[in-house]
């Protein structure tokens, strides 16, 4: 959300179009969408919308509907959507430009010298053709089943197949507005001796869901769930039978726990981003959200490298900062998905026994049995598993019920079950090489990660670490060079610019190495920008602002901190002191801090420093 508060107002749009957020703040665990509730988890908390460590709000919003809000951006862009049909009069690369091309697949990719040529199949007349392209990188941003991630011949490592499961897409307005009266929520776990199953309510008032249902192949078929199946699941999980049940869609997935080995391939020409690089179980919604993070560190290195600022080289530093946080967020995602695992656990429905059950029967005793007699083994099996979640005996008057349910409510309240936010994760991620001047010091938030080892959601704590996103703090403009009065520091990086940023206090030494600063970065052609952070109540004085103390550069805006009652200064929030200095990648990350009394030379250390980011030397630009 942070990210998409640059796109054309496109945060502001989900917050408008988004579900209340009081419909999808909790976790329900129930026999029925209409029976007993076995527990609930509100996973919002009253410092989630005090805007103290982030300018925005998670927000919770349909993919297919982000996807649309992506389309009309590109499209106020200057892109064109276009189908096969719309295309037969472009046959030159030229053409190609700025269009967005649907109904196309890659089938091939060869590299060439320049790049790329890429073979898209499309469909003509009923028959099945093919077009060439030729570009000079391709992203690979096609799905968990990458194509191109399988034409180039990188592999995945990782945990496979820890789960297969049928999503089930239904409308259900009557579904939506009996929740939106009785039991509001974003995620139904849902237990009872005919059906198990997750639901997610997409959004109430529209009455979206999508119902994922455990299967078991070979002995279970995708093939057997067809609408009139699924219904009649959804019928026994809801407890009732709403009749505006459509079934829209009924997809097989497996869920993996998989990065890729490489993420950049083909001389730096091919690169893996989101799922292709990643494949994350669904708990805390890491697989989109590292998804978009990959995107944005990729397209400042991009534009860099076609605006022959930086070097091929800065390509493969994506892979050097984005795969160790993809391995991370693998780790933190099948962590959360154990803790969703304990909540059956504890009801005597232990999933790696369900597991254990169906390699028995595909194993060599098993599998000399006929199809059909494995089948109804199994479900005769996971039938008397399920005998265990009747109301006769999942209650507080049979002993093992009761002590089953204390069981329960004790996973709920130590935060054991599954969790939706990761602050210390989702904002507080830290590259640790790459495209920056590392610190050095401690690596254990590296070794943490690797191991996996967590003691579940953890605070934010705001860092000027190299590598880490520079913090949110609320300041207000001393000059009129900025568009809003009080904005965040996120603000001073443009979404639309190739920009680095300077972030400096008013003082002397400090006003020196800008001006050094902007003199290396106009000689490295690099867009600067520098930011005179002054303390609270500094509007009030006669005398505020950096006047000529930059000049002849004017590329600078002063701002002054807005400090919260109790908060910390814009330094101390840093762990800095006001003799220090933060360089700002354009995606919002710090690539060098120091402190100006500890630089001697200032123009040598800079053009070091820059090189060292952009991967060329002084004498190359």
């Amino acid at each position: 959300m942070e990210l998409f508060r640059k796109v054309d107002g496109l945060a502001e749009d989900i917050q408008k179009l988004q579900p209340a957020v009081d419909l999808w703040r909790k976790f329900i665990y129930c026999t029925s969408l209409s029976g007993s509730i076995l527990g609930s988890v509100d996973h919002m908390q009253p410092q989630d919308f005090d805007k103290i460590v982030s300018p925005v709000s998670v927000a919770h919003f349909s993919q297919y509907k982000l996807v649309r809000l992506l389309l009309k951006r590109l499209e106020n862009l200057g892109f064109h959507t276009c189908t096969p049909d719309m295309l037969q009069s472009l046959n030159q690369d030229m053409l190609w430009e700025k269009k967005i091309l649907m109904g196309h697949e890659c089938i091939s990719l060869h590299p060439t010298d320049q790049g790329v040529m890429v073979g898209a199949s499309f469909q003509k007349e009923g028959k099945m053709e093919e077009r060439k392209f030729h570009c000079s990188i391709l992203v690979a941003s096609d799905g968990a089943r990458s194509t191109v991630r399988n034409l180039v011949g990188i592999n995945m490592k990782g945990e496979h197949d820890l789960q297969k499961l049928v999503s089930i897409h239904f409308m259900s307005k009557d579904l939506g507005q009996y929740l939106l009266q009785q039991r509001p929520g974003m995620l139904f776990f849902i237990f009872n001796p005919e059906a198990i199953g997750v639901l997610v309510a997409h959004d109430l008032n529209q009455g979206e869901f999508v119902l994922q249902v455990p299967y078991y192949p070979p002995q279970q078929k995708f093939e057997d769930f067809s609408s009139k199946v699924c219904k009649q699941i959804i019928f026994k999980l809801v407890g009732w039978e709403p009749v505006d049940v459509e079934v829209v869609d009924i997809k097989p997935w497996a869920m993996h726990a998989e990065v890729a080995e490489k993420f950049v391939s083909c001389n730096n020409r091919v690169i893996l981003v989101g799922d292709a690089a990643h494949r994350f179980p669904p708990a805390g919604g890491f697989g989109m959200n590292t998804g978009i993070q990959d995107a944005h560190n990729l397209a400042w290195k991009i534009s860099s490298l076609l605006n022959n600022i930086a070097s091929p080289s800065i390509i493969q530093t994506y892979e050097v900062e984005r795969r160790p946080i993809a391995i991370s967020n693998t780790n933190l995602s099948v962590q959360n998905f154990k803790a969703a695992m304990s909540v059956p656990t504890a009801l005597g429905l232990d999933p790696t026994m369900a597991n254990s059950v169906h390699q028995v029967i595909n194993s060599s005793i098993g599998s000399i049995l006929p199809s059909s007699m494995q089948k109804a083994v199994l479900e005769g099996i996971f039938s008397i598993g399920r005998s265990q979640l009747s109301e006769f005996f999942l209650n507080e008057d049979n002993p093992i019920g009761s002590m089953r349910l204390a069981r329960l409510r004790s996973i709920f309240h130590e935060g054991k079950s599954l969790q939706l936010q990761f602050p210390a994760e989702d904002l507080g991620f830290c590259y640790l090489e790459g495209a920056l001047v590392a610190d050095g010091g401690n690596r254990t938030l590296e070794t943490e990660a690797a191991s996996g080892h967590r003691s579940g959601p953890r605070d934010y704590i705001p860092s000027a670490k190299p590598g880490s996103r520079l913090p949110h703090m609320q300041v207000r403009a001393l000059n009129a060079s900025f568009s809003k009065d009080i904005f965040s520091t996120l603000d001073l990086i443009p979404g639309d610019k190739l920009e680095f940023l300077l972030i400096i206090a008013p003082v002397e030494k400090s006003y020196d190495l800008a001006r050094s600063t902007l003199k290396v970065a106009e000689e490295f052609k690099v867009s600067l920008k520098v930011c005179i952070i002054w303390p609270e109540g500094s509007s009030d004085k006669q005398e505020t602002g950096s006047g000529t103390k930059l000049d002849p550069w004017t590329n600078h805006i002063d701002v002054e901190e807005i400090k919260r009652s109790s908060s910390k200064s814009w330094w101390e929030l840093c762990h800095m002191t006001s003799k220090g200095f933060i360089l700002v990648r354009p995606d919002e990350h710090i690539a060098w801090r120091s402190d100006s009394d500890t630089l001697d030379n200032i123009v040598p250390e800079v053009e070091r420093v820059l090189s060292l980011i952009l991967g060329v030397e002084k004498s190359c630009v």
